[in-house]
């Protein structure tokens, strides 16, 4: 049996605040991100759950990204709203006790499912997409979000996520609620199984599938994440 009671002031040095001089952004543990914040940066509106120092909170502006972007959250709004943390202080993040894990792009691009995107770099470029089929919402991962460029990113993940090679010659297909991103050289488009729709006797989830085509990766989690779509 695990012991888990400490006195005080054990348990205070265990779960105290330490720079790991990892740069702007390091992990304080699996599940808790820490941004040492000196300019701004772009984090998953209400994913901080504490700060210290002078830093500000602005929601991304209605015409941040342009019209077209406008139009998208109008219609997701989902796991596609940012706010931007702005001064000097250590910001810390989290989200539901997802795992974080921190990736640094380098001249690169990457797709995000909306909702696992955490935290990036400002130096990033992103675009909202959509994803064509409308019978797409009903797995709830109709958006995705685009980065590219050089700068560091921070998804979630339900547990631990793994990794499939896509290749011309062997594309990998997906549950949509389970992908969680893939690279900038793999194309995604959906396809329904007529045959496991007839057996299961429901119209989304598993007849509802991602096939990726291309050369490149995607990521998948061990964990079915549905999530209605937000409004405003």
């Amino acid at each position: 049996m695990i012991d888990n009671r400490y006195t005080l002031s054990t348990f205070l040095e265990k779960s105290a605040d330490r720079d790991l001089n990892q740069g702007l952004f390091e992990l304080e543990s699996d599940r808790m991100l820490d941004i040492n914040l000196n300019g701004s940066v772009w984090i998953k509106m209400g994913a901080m759950v504490a700060y210290t120092g002078d830093v500000k909170f602005e929601r991304e502006g209605i015409l941040e990204q342009g019209l077209g972007n406008l139009l998208k959250k109008a219609v997701s709004g989902e796991g596609t709203r940012l706010t931007r943390a702005t001064g000097r202080g250590s910001v810390f993040c989290a989200d539901v006790g997802k795992k974080i894990t921190i990736l640094q792009l380098n001249n690169e691009a990457i797709f995000v499912n909306g909702n696992d995107l955490l935290a990036f770099e400002m130096s990033l470029q992103y675009e909202i997409k959509l994803m064509k089929k409308v019978a797409a919402m009903l797995a709830g991962g109709l958006f995705n979000v685009r980065l590219q460029g050089t700068g560091m990113v921070a998804i979630t993940t339900h547990y631990d996520p793994m990794t499939l090679p896509v290749t011309p010659q062997s594309p990998v297909v997906t549950d949509p609620n389970a992908t969680v991103m893939w690279t900038g050289n793999v194309q995604p488009e959906f396809k329904t199984d007529i045959q496991l729709k007839t057996f299961f006797g429901r119209g989304s989830g598993e007849s509802l599938q991602l096939k990726f085509t291309g050369q490149g990766y995607v990521v998948v989690q061990p964990f079915e994440e549905t999530y209605a779509q937000a409004s405003g």
